[in-house]
C-alpha cells in the first residue's frame, strides 16, 4: 500500500528529486516548489513568480542543502535551509526547460528545453559554454554519465538518442528509435501502425557505460556505449501506453518504469547487461538476405542470436498498479529502506516502500 504525502501542493506534480540524505523536492504547476521530510511533512514552500510550471528538480550532488529547479525558461538555484528565495536564476534557455542534469564535479549544468536545445551553463563562470542543436523537436530528457564528467547524452520527440563530448558541438552518435524499430521488423511493419517511439525519459547507470530510453511505444530499450558510439543491447515492452519515466537505482542494473498506463514496474536488466561488460551484444538490423534453402547448423542451438538478445520477453520483478499517469519517478531510502516516490495528475506524493513487496 502506498503512503501519501500531501500538504505541500494544491496543483498536480509534475517532477521529484532527492538527495542521499532522504530529503524530497516536488515542483508542481503554477510554480509551486516544496520540500519534504522522511516522515512526508512538508519542510518548505516557495512559490516562483509568474505561472510557469517547475518542470525538474535536482539535488547538487555536492552539496545536499543545494537545490536547482526549472521554472519556465529560468533555472533557479535555492538553499533548502532558508528557502526565502533564489540563490541565483538564470535565463539561458529560449523555450521552456523540461530537464535539468548536473555533472559528478557541478562545473556543468545540462538544461534541455522544447525548441530542442541543449544549454550548458559553466556553473564556475556562470555563462553558457556550449549550446547543443541537434534535436529537431523537444529535447524531454538529458543526463550527464557518472565518472565522464564532460559526457552527455540525450533524448526528444523526434525520436532521436544522442550521446555527446562537451568539447564538441555535434553528437558523436546518434540514433532514430522508429527508424531501427522498423528496419529490425523488416517487412511486418508494412502496413501496420505502430505508436511513434517519441522518447520521452532517459537514466544512465552508476556504471557509466549503460542507459535506458523510455519511449510513446511502452518499449524500454537498454544501450551501453562503446567509446564514441552506442549499441542496443536490449529493447521489451515495457508498459501498455508510454513510457514516461526510467530511473536506475544507486549502484545497480535494478531499473523503475513508470507509464500512462498507471503501472509502475521494477526490473532487473544485471543478467543481460551484467555479464557483457566485455564483450556486449551488437545492435545489428533485422535486415533480410537471401539464404541458402539449407541453412548452417548452428553450433550451439541455445546461443541467442544478436536480435533475440535485444527483443527479451523480460518479466518484472515487481509491479505496482499505481492506477494514475505517471508523472515522475524517484528513489530514496527513508530510514534506511528502499523507497519508490511516484508523482502523478493529483497533489500528493505516493510513497512504496519496497520491503513491502
Amino acid at each position: 500500500m502506498a503512503v501519501k504525502w500531501t500538504g505541500g501542493h494544491s496543483s498536480p506534480i509534475l517532477c521529484l528529486g532527492a538527495n542521499k540524505e532522504g530529503l524530497v523536492a516536488s515542483g508542481a504547476e503554477g510554480g509551486d516548489l516544496t520540500t519534504w521530510s522522511q516522515e512526508g511533512i512538508p519542510l518548505g514552500q516557495i512559490q516562483f513568480q509568474g505561472t510557469d510550471d517547475v518542470t525538474c528538480v535536482k539535488f547538487s550532488p555536492t552539496c545536499p542543502n543545494k537545490l536547482y529547479a526549472s521554472h519556465g525558461e529560468v533555472i533557479s538555484i535555492l538553499d533548502v535551509r532558508s528557502f526565502k528565495g533564489s540563490i541565483d536564476n538564470f535565463h539561458v534557455n529560449e523555450e521552456e526547460i523540461n530537464c535539468l542534469s548536473l555533472n559528478e564535479t557541478e562545473n556543468l549544468l545540462a538544461s534541455a528545453d522544447d525548441s530542442g536545445t541543449i544549454k550548458i551553463l559553466d556553473l564556475e563562470n556562470k555563462r553558457v559554454s556550449r549550446s547543443l542543436r541537434k534535436h529537431s523537436n523537444i529535447c524531454s530528457s538529458v543526463a550527464f554519465r557518472p565518472q565522464r564528467p564532460q559526457s552527455l547524452l540525450s533524448c526528444g520527440l523526434d525520436m532521436q538518442v544522442m550521446l555527446w563530448n562537451l568539447q564538441k558541438a555535434r553528437p558523436l552518435w546518434m540514433t532514430n528509435l522508429q527508424e531501427d524499430e522498423t528496419e529490425e521488423m523488416g517487412e511486418q511493419a508494412s502496413g501496420q501502425l505502430f505508436n511513434p517511439a517519441l522518447a520521452h525519459s532517459l537514466s544512465v547507470a552508476s556504471c557509466g557505460n549503460v542507459f535506458s530510453c523510455g519511449a510513446e511505444d511502452g518499449k524500454v530499450r537498454i544501450f551501453r556505449v562503446l567509446g564514441v558510439k552506442c549499441e542496443q543491447e536490449l529493447g521489451f515492452k515495457g508498459h501498455t501506453l508510454g513510457v514516461s519515466q526510467v530511473h536506475f537505482l544507486p549502484d545497480s542494473y535494478l531499473l523503475l518504469t513508470g507509464g500512462n498506463d498507471g503501472k509502475v514496474m521494477l526490473w532487473d536488466v544485471s543478467s543481460q547487461v551484467g555479464k557483457k561488460q566485455k564483450s556486449p551484444v551488437k545492435f545489428t538490423h533485422r535486415k533480410k538476405t537471401k539464404t541458402s534453402t539449407h541453412p548452417k547448423q548452428k553450433e550451439n542451438d541455445n546461443a541467442l542470436e544478436p536480435d533475440e538478445a535485444i527483443c527479451t520477453e523480460l518479466l518484472p520483478k515487481l509491479t505496482v498498479e499505481h492506477g494514475e499517469k505517471v508523472n515522475w519517478i524517484s528513489y530514496t531510502k527513508i530510514k534506511g529502506s528502499g523507497n519508490i516516490l511516484v508523482a502523478d495528475q493529483s497533489s500528493s506524493i505516493s510513497v512504496y516502500p519496497l520491503s513491502d513487496f
